[in-house]
């Protein structure tokens, strides 16, 4: 929206709305507000005559509506505008500061991608707030200005230079090259689950002047739906109230519903498109009907007279029974409201990102159009043991805190004439279980309740109707309606007959209460009144609240024109007016820990320590409270420090979760592994609280089960240092396990073996197996594994005995492991599941102990050994075997490759079988001249002589 258009609009406001007066400062989301800032000052009304400023302050023009102050000196300001009539305008109490820091980072994205490979460019430079060109305030400049180049390269002299940090992953990245123009470069992969990064410099000053920590948000591109000229607009309504979605993870992805047009951004309304819809599909009155709006990755989803329709960049079209929803009467729909990207799922499925109702039904969305009916009011009679003569509709359905819950406000009545009572129910969507709730409010039949999950590790919510909110803490053992100084909690009263428009609340606990006509009031989490918020914004603006990428609220206002403009909010500062104003003081002085994750993963055996630390008066008695909400699978041990000195308390409380179930020789090992995984919350938080305390609690996830970026490699192996090819080669028939009847023809995959290590056939060889995630080496791993060739080879051993090894028993082997477990195939015939040790009298039988060991750790010198009588090619399959180490399958594969000469035999043998040889060849000779003589002498020389003697004889 241009400036002269604001001014154009902020000036039919002066006349046609009632009066107030706001500030604001060039510095984003109020970050900086001391005595270095200019507060520009606005009033909105026709009475104005003057503003009323302190003496330490320095005014521009005090008798115009809009100026500029400075006030030289730290502390409350007292500021308020002087009118005519016998009206005052409210007077408020700013905190300026007197900080150090003076400059911002400046950063601006730019997406690419390249080989598979896609990343973010960041762009980072440095700009005081107070001497920036209008661009850089507005943040749509694409390079530094002038004084922002000077002052960068200045900073940079003396030794600054940023660094990306990432929330989740804890990752860190620097700038890929030198400073160039003023401007930093950092290269940042695209991540969807490690989205939330800080911009961080080094403690370099200049002029006495520091650079703030930015956070900022940076994830895959969201592209808004673009304007189609002769479409038509769609909306709510006429007069209805704006409504709006945005996505949980990317708040400045968001949709607004007005009754004039739908708008739609993916960077907090600095640039916004109108979503239009294809004539001829929906009448003028479906058109103008939409009672709900969801944003999901398949697109918009629209509420309209009970049908839900869908608009994506290729359609927009109707839903219902073609994608399993009804083809009408439904009541509404609903999205996450807080994000949590990590969280384990116990089984395999997946986790919706919408909810759809009936009176008498609930349906879970799904990507891909995905829907599934979870339950009916039948359904819920029978599990919640109600009378089936009873009437029971679903009232409201609204995601929890849990990232895995969901919860169903329930209408329940016999004659349902005057009263209802509203229960409700949790559906855990991992566990598939419904729990009921010890949670029951009596209303009249025609009240409609609002629900909304506040973010606490227990089931914690506030509930509103028209008039009042309703809270319920820790787990809905603490009710009751939030209160007001007057009315008795009754909002309406309070604002002019008005009635609740929405609830706002953040990721800090601040919860604010937006009336109809514009009115704020404040409270937050755990607390039980809320105080009015000095005006804002003019009753006859149509207005909503959001949230921006840096975790701070902001307003929204829909102009009757049919345009849309962002204004940030000092939510801050307006609550620390109000609290000057009534004096209200938090309890305690500070309240710090070192939980700086919002989830973490546990191994088996793995412990997770966390420390918190409240600082109070003397004479008060505060303490810490640690509460967690899931499944009981994890040891809690506190220890608690007290220190007292100078009249304050200090309390230090260390919280130790450990994992330390045995899952060795179990029964049922796979039962145990999952009766002993799960997500846990946690929270902790001071045992009081109020309005003015900066943080409320600190909310966690802890899961105990598999960590999928966890994965084994043997080391010494890759697959750089070889000729990326895939070939094949033959194994010999009886080299084979199973001894077939002929050669195996084997195709080497490079692309899933790696390269190959070539090894001597006369050297042992001992795997390193290592651990990795994906910030890369963990560990060496030391606990048992052991290895197979996965072509069925069995021309191999070890060097170890059992014996050698020190097993009291006859030890597992894969000869024995396959023989007991014949059905399983070779993979799954050994492992953790049925793993037994040798070295207890108690397990097992004596057997042969000089049989090969073939168990490999770090430590136990096992290696396996080669044939000498040929070389070959050997691909092995690692798995941890120890069942206490991982609840993952921990396998990997590496490949060996043998060479070496075949050894020729010793002159000595070759001699003694030359010498054999020759005496058998002679012996052969002798007993042949033997044999031949006696056939002579037998056949021929005695018949002959005879016959000669017998011619004499004659």
């Amino acid at each position: 929206m241009s400036a002269s258009g604001v001014a154009v609009l902020l000036s039919w406001l002066s006349c046609c709305g009632s009066a107030l007066w706001r500030y604001s400062s060039n510095s984003p989301n109020y970050h900086i507000f001391s005595t270095r800032s200019t507060i520009k000052l606005e009033y909105e009304g026709t009475l104005f005559s003057e503003w009323s400023v302190p003496g330490t302050c320095s005014i521009k023009n005090k008798r115009s509506p809009k100026t500029e102050l400075r006030c030289s000196s730290p502390g409350i300001q007292i500021i308020k505008p002087i009118v005519t009539g016998p009206d005052l305008e409210e007077e408020r109490y700013l905190s300026v500061d007197s900080s150090h820091t003076c400059f911002l980072w400046y950063y601006k994205a730019f997406h690419f991608g390249f080989n598979n490979f896609s990343a973010f460019l960041v762009i980072i430079w440095i700009y005081d707030p107070e001497n920036a060109d209008p661009s850089e305030l507005l943040w749509n400049a694409n390079e530094p200005s002038l004084n922002s180049i000077i002052l960068s390269k200045q900073l940079a002299t003396l030794g600054q230079k940023p660094a990306i940090y990432t929330v989740l992953r804890r990752k860190v990245y620097f700038p890929h090259r030198k400073m160039k123009n003023g401007t930093w470069h950092i290269l940042l992969p695209m991540t969807k689950y490690d989205v939330l990064k800080e911009i961080r410099g080094n403690q370099v000053a200049f002029q006495d002047c520091f650079i703030a920590d930015i956070f900022f948000l940076l994830t895959f591109s969201l592209l808004t739906i673009p304007e189609i000229p002769e479409f038509l607009p769609i909306s709510s309504p006429q007069g209805s109230q704006l409504m709006a979605d945005w996505a949980a993870c990317v708040p400045s992805f968001v949709v607004v519903v007005a009754d004039m047009e739908t708008f739609q951004t993916n960077d907090s309304f600095r640039t916004w498109t109108r979503i239009r819809v294809p004539p001829n599909i929906l009448t003028d009155d479906e058109r103008h009907s939409v009672s709900d709006v969801t944003l999901s990755q398949d697109g918009i989803f629209f509420l309209i007279n009970g049908i839900l329709y869908l608009k994506n960049y290729n359609a927009f079209k109707g839903l219902g029974s073609n994608v399993n929803l009804p083809d009408g009467g439904i009541i509404g729909i609903t999205s996450r409201k807080w994000c949590w990207i990590n969280y384990l799922l116990k089984n395999k499925g997946r986790r919706s990102s919408m909810a759809i109702w009936t009176e008498n039904e609930v349906y879970l969305g799904y990507a891909l159009l995905k829907f599934v009916k979870i339950i009916t009011t039948e359904e819920l009679k029978e599990l919640l043991n109600m009378s089936s003569a009873a009437t029971l509709t679903i009232h409201n359905v609204e995601y929890t805190g849990h990232p895995l819950e969901l919860a169903l406000l329930l209408n329940y009545c016999i004659t349902c004439n005057i009263i209802k009572t509203i229960y409700l129910v949790i559906y855990n969507e991992d566990t598939k279980q419904w729990v009921f709730q010890d949670f029951a409010l009596d209303v009249t039949t025609d009240t409609f309740l609002i629900p909304n999950f506040i973010y606490s590790a227990l089931p914690e919510l506030i509930l509103w109707d028209k008039h009042r909110i309703y809270y319920y803490y820790h787990n809905f053992t603490d009710t009751g309606v939030l209160q007001t100084p007057t009315e008795f909690g009754n909002l309406s009263r309070l604002s002019h007959n008005s009635t609740i428009h929405d609830v706002f609340m953040d990721y800090y606990g601040n919860i604010v209460v937006k009336m109809e006509n514009n009115v704020m009031f404040y409270f937050k989490i755990n607390v039980k009144d809320a105080v009015k918020l000095h005006l804002w914004t003019n009753s006859t603006i149509k207005s909503l609240i959001s949230l921006n990428t840096s975790g701070k609220m902001y307003l929204i206002h829909v102009f009757e024109n049919g345009t849309i403009h962002p204004q940030e909010y000092p939510l801050k500062l307006e609550a620390q007016s109000i609290a000057f104003k009534t004096k209200e003081k938090c309890p305690y002085m500070a309240f710090h820990n070192d939980i700086f994750r919002v989830f973490y993963l546990l191994d088996k055996g793995q412990n997770l320590s966390v420390w918190a630390q409240i600082v109070y008066p003397e004479n008060i008695g505060l303490y810490i409270i640690v509460e967690s909400y899931g499944p009981k699978i994890l040891e809690e041990k506190n220890q608690i420090h007290y220190e007292i000195a100078s009249g304050y308390c200090t309390k230090t409380m260390t919280v130790t979760f450990s994992e330390n179930i045995n899952y060795e020789a179990v029964d049922d090992y796979f039962k145990l592994q999952y009766q002993n995984t799960g997500l846990l919350l946690v929270h902790v938080r001071p045992s009081e609280h109020a309005k003015t305390c900066p943080v409320s609690q600190k909310v966690f996830q802890i899961s105990v089960g598999c960590d999928a970026n966890k994965f084994i490699a043997v080391k010494g192996f890759d697959k750089k240092e070889c000729l990326q090819h895939d070939f094949f080669y033959i194994i010999e028939k009886s080299y084979l396990r199973d001894r077939p009847p002929k050669h195996l023809r084997v195709k080497y995959n490079w692309e899933k073996y790696g390269c190959p290590l070539r090894v001597d056939f006369r050297e042992k060889f001992h795997p390193v197996v290592q651990l990795y995630n994906d910030s890369g080496y963990v560990e060496d791993v030391e606990v048992n594994f052991i290895v197979w060739e996965i072509h069925g080879r069995d021309d191999y051993s070890f060097n170890n005995t059992m014996k050698k090894s020190g097993c009291l028993h006859e030890a597992q082997t894969w000869k024995s492991m396959t023989e007991l477990n014949k059905r399983l195939p070779l993979e799954e015939a050994w492992g953790p599941e049925n793993y037994k040790h040798c070295f207890s009298y108690a397990i097992g039988k004596p057997g042969d102990l000089n049989q090969p060991y073939e168990i490999i750790n770090k430590s136990n010198r096992n290696h396996l050994v080669w044939p000498l009588d040929h070389s070959g090619m050997y691909v092995f399959r690692v798995k941890i075997l120890d069942p206490n180490y991982s609840f993952c399958n921990l396998t990997t594969i590496f490949a060996i490759e043998t060479f070496g000469v075949i050894p020729s035999p010793s002159a000595y043998m070759v001699a003694a079988f030359l010498f054999l040889l020759m005496l058998l060849f002679c012996s052969i000779l002798v007993l042949s001249y033997f044999h031949y003589l006696r056939i002579y002498k037998e056949y021929i020389y005695e018949p002959l002589h005879k016959f000669e003697r017998k011619q004499k004889n004659n």
